[in-house]
């Protein structure tokens, strides 16, 4: 498993303190020693590196995150991303995008969050934020019938409309909870054929669960609930990639929702 420490934060001034996730979700798996599957696990044989970045320059970040993550699609056969905010998604993304139109596969991007990061105030000219990165990808070409939404519960009138103009696939929380089953089973059947994207905002878990991240909302799966769906989803055959961000150290309760970072990547071994 390669793992790629993605340290970039472009949140308005909001999720400043994510940038120290990698570091901490890496020194948190030295506490867990094997993964629910039973594989043993230790951190001393991950294949580690990490992006270095200057967040003061966005423009040049951003063109890291990419010439890296592209390098990566075409040699490493998965890859786990840990940010970061969700604005290191975008050059991510854009680049696993650029792979697959290179190689003729066709790309699918699962993504779990409390939002749809869609916001209108984009525009073409500027590196996305983190409320953003979403509508840019699209917007840049990622085609929105291979996108699924996942959990999505406080959305801008402005993102829904979106949503709804681009036709991309939304499942909500109460539709999980009536078939957990069933759920997993769509989102499997939806990466068929597909080479796999997958990008994690913690607050897709409830805050009762993962407080330390900068968009709280109540009402979202607990841990147990999220791991079952990572665990089925993590069977997809066209898996490359996943990026796990938003977890903030520095907050309250960083402990806590460091280690369920922690646990998520260990799950993903």
């Amino acid at each position: 498993m390669f793992v790629v420490k993605v340290p970039g934060i472009n949140g308005l001034g909001k999720t400043n303190g994510c940038e120290r996730a990698g570091n901490a979700v890496v020194e948190a798996m030295k506490e867990i020693y094997s993964n629910e599957r039973g594989i043993p696990i230790d951190v001393r044989l991950l294949n580690l590196e990490e992006i270095h970045l200057d967040n003061s320059n966005l423009k040049l970040s951003s063109e890291l995150i990419y010439k890296n993550s592209l390098e990566a699609f075409g040699t490493k056969p998965r890859t786990v991303f840990i940010g970061g905010d969700h604005s290191v998604s975008y050059p991510l993304t854009k680049a696993f995008l650029d792979y697959c139109n290179q190689e003729g596969k066709k790309p699918c991007l699962i993504v779990f969050d409390a939002h749809p990061d869609c916001m209108s105030t984009f525009e073409g000219e500027k590196t996305p934020t983190h409320e953003e990165w979403l509508r840019a990808l699209i917007e840049a070409g990622f085609p929105a019938e291979s996108v699924f939404l996942v959990g999505a519960r406080n959305s801008d009138p402005s993102e829904l409309a979106f949503l709804r103009e681009k036709c991309v696939k939304t499942m909500s929380i109460n539709q999980i909870l009536e078939n957990l089953d069933d759920s997993a089973d769509i989102l499997l059947e939806f990466t068929n054929g597909k080479e796999v994207y997958v990008s994690i905002d913690v607050d897709c878990i409830d805050p009762a669960f993962a407080p330390a991240t900068g968009y709280c909302e109540p009402g979202g799966l607990t841990t147990r609930q999220f791991l079952y769906f990572l665990q089925r989803v993590n069977r997809a055959k066209g898996l490359r990639a996943f990026d796990i961000v938003e977890i903030n150290p520095t907050l309250l309760g960083g402990d806590l929702t460091v280690k369920i970072g922690a646990k998520i990547l260990s799950e993903l071994i």
